[in-house]
């Protein structure tokens, strides 16, 4: 789980950054978005899996499983505007303004399973933290994304992308807290 979210957000970390299109191609670029999404669709059904086995248990139990069912539906958001730009990128040369848009519906599932990870497992120390400013980042950036087409300014190109960009070091930051625990916790 925590290794498909590690890889899901480092291909949202690498897909915004400022050059990584000119570098690599619009299609590329939409590519990296598509196969980001689907290890975090991956990572969002593990974890709704592994929750749900522990639904009854005291502490975190049914509130990390809405949680983690609540991303998990945002995960299928994000796997179809993903999915939309790739084929944009790919049926139209000319695309380069914006190559994937922030959903606003998976943005806002985000938020809340942000939002129900941070008051259910308290107990975790900064992670949950970090991972509601991750969502609360891929929120602006699912505002500035909308704005772009209708304005065409630089500014919010650049706002949409470097929100994501952040959001997803937050994502990254949990995920690799996540394996280097999993790893100290298994014997040598």
């Amino acid at each position: 789980m925590a290794l498909a979210f590690a890889i899901g957000s480092t291909c949202f970390v690498v897909g915004p950054f400022p050059g990584y299109v000119n570098l690599v191609g619009e299609s590329a670029d939409a590519a990296t978005f598509f196969v980001g999404s689907l290890f975090f669709t991956t990572g969002g059904a593990l974890q709704t899996w592994s929750t749900f086995a522990r639904r009854h248990e005291p502490g975190e139990g049914k509130g990390a499983l809405w949680s983690a069912a609540v991303q998990s539906a945002g995960t299928l958001f994000f796997n179809a505007s993903t999915f939309r730009a790739l084929d944009t990128a790919l049926s139209n040369p000319h695309y380069n303004r914006l190559v994937w848009r922030p959903d606003a519906l998976g943005s806002v599932c985000f938020l809340i399973s942000g939002a129900l990870a941070y008051w259910a497992v308290p107990r975790h120390g900064w992670q949950p933290a970090v991972n509601l400013l991750g969502c609360v980042l891929f929120g602006f950036s699912a505002i500035a994304g909308y704005v772009v087409p209708s304005s065409g300014s630089m500014l919010d190109l650049a706002a949409a992308n470097w929100n994501t960009c952040l959001g997803a070091a937050c994502f990254l930051a949990c995920a690799l807290a996540t394996l280097a625990s999993r790893r100290e916790e298994q014997p040598a």
